[in-house]
């Protein structure tokens, strides 16, 4: 019997498709929650205030309202970038489900979901900034739409 080495898988295009569809499923619940309910309203996790004080501190570039509202995806993706979110991210390994699962991450939250609009992240990077942007209000316009 063999066993799976991840670090030395094929990406398998079933397992990539399965795990893209998993994504917009999510971001489309997320979208629908926040279209019904203002997101300043919202936690998402038990561990919100931590992980906002957490952004803050890791990312204080992201504390301007303008920079967490819009920001480009090279930030999250350079390899600068990637260091400086490992810091952050294993801070939550033991505590988020998942926290490093894909999921889909609005580069702009004054638009829904679109082509141009979205990268892939890892969850915990979804929950910092969708987070943030709830905690300030940042994403209460999309109520209604």
């Amino acid at each position: 019997m063999s066993t799976f080495n991840a670090e030395t898988a094929e990406n398998l295009e079933d397992i990539e498709k399965q795990f893209a569809v998993v994504a917009v499923e999510q971001a489309e619940t997320y979208w629908n929650l926040i279209t019904k309910v203002p997101g300043s309203k919202l936690r998402l996790t038990k561990y919100d205030d931590e992980i906002y004080e957490a952004f803050q501190a890791h990312f204080p570039e992201f504390t301007d309202l303008e920079k967490l509202k819009k920001f480009s995806e090279d930030e999250l993706k350079t390899k600068e970038a990637k260091e400086r979110w490992r810091k952050f991210i294993v801070l939550f390994e033991k505590k988020i489900d998942d926290f490093n699962f894909g999921t889909l991450l609005r580069t702009d939250c004054t638009q829904e979901y679109g082509q141009f609009n979205t990268c892939f992240a890892v969850r915990i990077q979804f929950y910092a900034f969708e987070i943030a942007r709830n905690k300030n209000g940042l994403n209460d316009w999309a109520v209604g739409n």
